[in-house]
């Protein structure tokens, strides 16, 4: 299983003072160091962490996989298509959430999504959707050309009990299942940490996960390369207890 890291967090604590420290772009290289597989931001319309020029230097500087999250809207498609990150991640977004609420409605959007995952093949550029654990959505991505999901692991993450997490981790990991069956590759993330990672670092059918506020708090006491360090430890740990 692979682990990226968002560093959005980096850029938002940078952005609350409106100077250029601390910069996401020494953040990403040192979670190079530290052994992740991947770096994540996501650039969002309004940009209230990451910012087109953030994207634009993680481009030219990290050699690690660049997955950029997205909404499908004109101008950052178009910023997208230019910049050719490794992989570009659709998300749904609304103005003022905190931060990304549920998965992205691929059947209700899929006429509209199938265009702009055009796009991007048009350019190399490989596809991953956003979505909740249900089959419908996991179908209409395979039927518009996307590469791969990402399963949203919210409800999960929040779980009251135990008998509910252990549900909606039994719904992840059939739905897993059912992405690799119809040829999809299969990611998840959000709301992930210390703590839930492990019964999902041991499904199989996971190639990936995206971990990144848990991760910046845990950086506030021991610093970041340590914090990404334990999670990767965590991550492989899991891997090799897999059902």
């Amino acid at each position: 299983m692979r682990l990226s890291i968002n560093i959005d967090h980096i850029a938002t604590l940078r952005n609350a003072r409106g100077g250029t420290e601390p910069d996401p772009i020494t953040a990403a290289h040192i979670v190079e160091r530290a052994s992740a597989d991947g770096i994540v931001c996501h650039l969002r319309e309004d940009r209230r962490h990451i910012r087109d020029d953030d994207v634009k230097r993680l481009r030219e500087e990290i050699s690690v996989k660049l997955d950029l999250e997205m909404a499908a809207t004109p101008e950052i498609v178009a910023l997208a298509l230019k910049i050719k990150p490794d992989l570009v991640t659709l998300v749904p977004e609304k103005r003022k959430e905190l931060t990304t609420e549920g998965g992205l409605n691929v059947v209700r959007l899929q006429a509209s999504l199938k265009k702009v995952v055009d796009r991007f093949h048009d350019r190399g550029i490989p596809v991953s959707l956003f979505v909740d654990p249900k089959r419908e959505q996991l179908d209409a991505s395979r039927v518009i050309g996307a590469e791969m999901i990402e399963i949203h692991t919210g409800e999960y993450a929040e779980a009251r009990s135990a008998s509910s997490r252990k549900n909606r981790l039994n719904q992840i990991q059939q739905i897993a299942m059912y992405g690799k069956t119809i040829g999809l590759g299969v990611n998840a993330g959000h709301g992930l940490d210390y703590e839930n990672i492990a019964p999902i670092a041991a499904t199989r059918e996971i190639e990936e996960v995206s971990i990144g506020h848990a991760i910046i708090v845990r950086a506030v006491f021991v610093g970041l390369e340590k914090a990404v360090r334990e999670m990767v430890e965590m991550v492989r740990r899991g891997q090799a207890d897999e059902r």
